[in-house]
């Protein structure tokens, strides 16, 4: 299973800023399931702090490994980003994980004067930087982008969102793609929902290009319902199970 947690972190980590989705204080919690078991939790919170002498907001990202695999698969993921306030645009971000010993530490450092990123590498003790594409975004940052881009009033079936993405050494174009509406049953309620295709790489992890699947509430915030993922190695499933410091009213549908 492993790099599964981080790739989880990076979907939840997919959601122009006309009207901003989200807000300072805001937490969602998930529950993950890997088949029948439920193995493991997940986080995002925003907060804000200070960033060069610039106001920014810090999303930190937490995956945690529980149960029976956290005894033979201890998982320790934490992901942040600092992204400016106006743009969204990353400035810092951070990938220290540990999964079942697989372990990855690096922090890289945007300059979007230069289109340059600084790559710290703790594991291999290594230093390189690299240029990377207009408004790119890191694993993390591509949520809060994806939320504020999409306007519920007007998303429709089959309208594709790219974004530029840096991630560890390269530079990658992400495709997300809607597939229409939805109305899913969640521990709040139904809640109507956008469902997403984001297009990943087919590797050893993912069964194929379209394996991995997630819906957003189709309401302001546009926050992370529920994730899907077909794995090589079985299936994945995410489900929102607490959230709070929501900007906008987070809509359960009726009976």
């Amino acid at each position: 299973m492993k790099l599964i947690f981080s790739l989880l972190i990076f979907s939840l980590s997919l959601a122009a800023y006309s009207q901003s989705s989200y807000q300072e204080g805001e937490k969602l919690s998930f529950r993950i399931k890997y088949g029948w078991f439920n193995t493991s939790k997940a986080s995002l919170e925003i907060k804000k702090t200070s960033y060069q002498e610039e106001q920014v907001f810090h999303i930190v990202g937490v995956g945690k490994s529980v149960g029976l695999l956290d005894f033979f698969f201890k998982v320790r993921d934490r992901y942040e980003s600092y992204i400016t306030k106006d743009e969204g645009l990353p400035v810092k971000f951070i990938r220290d994980i540990n999964e079942g010993g697989y372990k990855k530490h690096k922090e890289l450092f945007f300059n979007h004067n230069t289109q340059q990123v600084r790559v710290l590498d703790f594991k291999h003790d290594t230093e390189n930087s690299f240029y990377f594409k207009p408004n790119t975004q890191d694993m993390l940052s591509a949520l809060y982008k994806l939320r504020n881009t999409i306007d519920v009033n007007t998303v429709r079936a089959g309208q594709e969102f790219n974004i530029n993405m840096f991630f560890d050494d390269e530079n990658y174009d992400f495709k997300t793609k809607i597939l229409g509406f939805e109305t899913i049953e969640t521990k709040f309620g139904k809640v109507r929902c956008i469902k997403i295709r984001p297009y990943v790489v087919a590797d050893r992890v993912f069964e194929e290009s379209e394996s991995l699947t997630f819906w957003v509430s189709a309401d302001q915030n546009k926050i992370p319902v529920k994730i899907e993922a077909e794995l090589a190695v079985g299936s994945l499933t995410a489900e929102l199970d607490h959230y709070e410091g929501l900007k906008h009213s987070f809509k359960i549908l009726m009976d």
